[in-house]
């Protein structure tokens, strides 16, 4: 199989969550799997488990990930963060790029899941890439306040090459 790149946009995020060889990690909108493997390869007793909506998602993150699936470092699923019970008593981080669901409605529900989840002193990292300027504010402005209602401690990480805003919530 031929190597894939990982987008600059995702290795500044990853580098961002710094990662840890133990991390539990729940990435939410797997898609392609770059995050995921990116992810997986920081790990040594970690694990990601990767959900999507998208059956075309699941199945391009499972072939691009077919070693960390197979080392049993990664469990990728087809479900929606609204459904899922997460396998995972305890979660270090939680990882979602271009996730529309924390700004576009209501996820009060979500969030109450991700905050019972996150253990004390891990986080929630929500990633925009910056496609539309004007729209950034309001993205910025909704996902932080899905997530300080939830009880996050909000902070907001901006990188300019590439153009991706983070909003990270820590419990």
């Amino acid at each position: 199989m031929v190597s894939q790149t990982i987008p600059a946009r995702i290795r500044w995020a990853v580098d961002l969550m710094e990662v840890r060889p133990a991390d539990h990690v729940l990435e939410i909108g797997c898609g392609p799997g770059a995050g995921a493997e990116l992810i997986c390869s920081r790990l040594e007793t970690g694990k990601v488990f990767a959900i999507d909506r998208s059956e075309s998602g699941v199945d391009r993150t499972k072939r691009r990930c077919a070693r960390y699936v197979e080392s049993g470092r990664l469990t990728v699923r087809q479900i929606d963060l609204a459904t899922l019970r997460v396998p995972v008593k305890r979660l270090h981080k939680v990882f979602a790029f271009n996730v529309n669901l924390f700004w576009v409605r209501d996820c009060a529900d979500e969030v109450a899941l991700l905050h019972e989840r996150v253990v004390p002193g891990g986080a929630v990292y929500l990633f925009y890439e910056v496609k539309f300027p004007e729209e950034m504010s309001t993205v910025i402005e909704k996902a932080s306040r899905s997530l300080a209602d939830g009880g996050f401690r909000v902070s907001v990480a901006e990188s300019k090459a590439p153009a991706v805003v983070g909003i990270i919530g820590r419990r």
